[in-house]
């Protein structure tokens, strides 16, 4: 009884090992993602007062995690029962992440447009559904990333490992999220601690001064990271798309297909939506 008691907690020691070596694996393969998450995400919350930074972060970080539920067992399932449709939905999502980009493109091109200004008018919870649609997107190409690095183990291991990285994504980057959009108030805090001149309060305020900047950089950065995101799976699996620009840099590549789709699909679109509002 005592010896098989003993050979059970052995092989749970044994899976432990293998789940631990694995999520390592697929924590390196979601790292490009996870890092484009971080940015976008970051870009979206720094759009709030901040006096409604923090609940705004804590509104959408629900909604990732509500994703995650969503999704983890759903791809989890497709990926077993209905392989075949992974790409289209791989590639509905760069086509969207595409069509975001350029938004934010177009924005910086021409930064008193109407359609910029609508956005301007869009309610808290407006853009807390569109932050919280942006990570369903992304949230899918992290869970199909890791999926994808540990699709040759025994279904539990993959699930336990695919739920990790899930999770902690959301974990990670939400977490991020909030420190950066609350440097100021760290700032202050150390400089308010310190004596006047000292070399504490100057580090202290030069961090809080420092804040605007680093949303400016994470607002231009969140923009490129979709275009990347979305030109990356978007060579990927269109082949004929990679045969006709398979001569340039991969990173020019990626970014030239996103611009080029995500143009035509805001066209499409928007194009739609005006033609139905003169109509109506």
């Amino acid at each position: 009884m005592a010896t098989g008691f003993f050979a059970l907690l052995d092989d749970i020691a044994m899976l432990m090992d293998d789940v631990a070596a694995s999520t390592k694996v697929a924590a390196k393969q979601t790292a490009g993602v996870l890092g484009d998450d971080l940015a976008v995400s970051a870009a979206k919350a720094s759009k709030f007062s901040p006096s409604r930074e923090l609940p705004v972060i804590w509104a959408i970080t629900k909604g990732s995690f509500v994703n995650k539920i969503i999704l983890t067992p759903l791809m989890l399932a497709l990926s077993f029962y209905l392989p075949q449709i992974i790409t289209p939905i791989l590639l509905i999502g760069a086509l969207y992440l595409s069509y975001e980009g350029v938004h934010g493109v177009w924005g910086w091109l021409f930064p008193h447009d109407i359609s910029e200004g609508k956005e301007l008018q869009m309610s808290e919870q407006q853009k807390i559904k569109s932050a919280i649609i942006t990570d369903f997107i992304l949230s899918i190409e992290i869970v199909l990333i890791a999926l994808a690095t540990v699709n040759d183990l025994p279904l539990i291991q993959k699930a336990t490992i695919v739920t990790l990285i899930a999770f902690a994504a959301t974990i990670g980057v939400y977490g991020l999220v909030a420190l950066i959009v609350r440097l100021d108030d760290i700032g202050y805090a150390i400089a308010n601690s310190a004596k006047s001149g000292s070399f504490k309060q100057k580090f202290g305020l030069k961090m809080a001064s420092f804040l605007p900047f680093i949303i400016k950089s994470l607002a231009f950065v969140g923009v490129i990271a979709m275009l990347l995101v979305a030109g990356g799976i978007l060579l990927h699996k269109l082949p004929i798309l990679h045969e006709v620009i398979h001569f340039m840099p991969t990173l020019i590549a990626e970014l030239i297909s996103a611009l080029v789709l995500g143009g035509i699909s805001m066209m499409i679109i928007d194009g739609s939506k005006f033609i139905i509002s003169k109509i109506k």
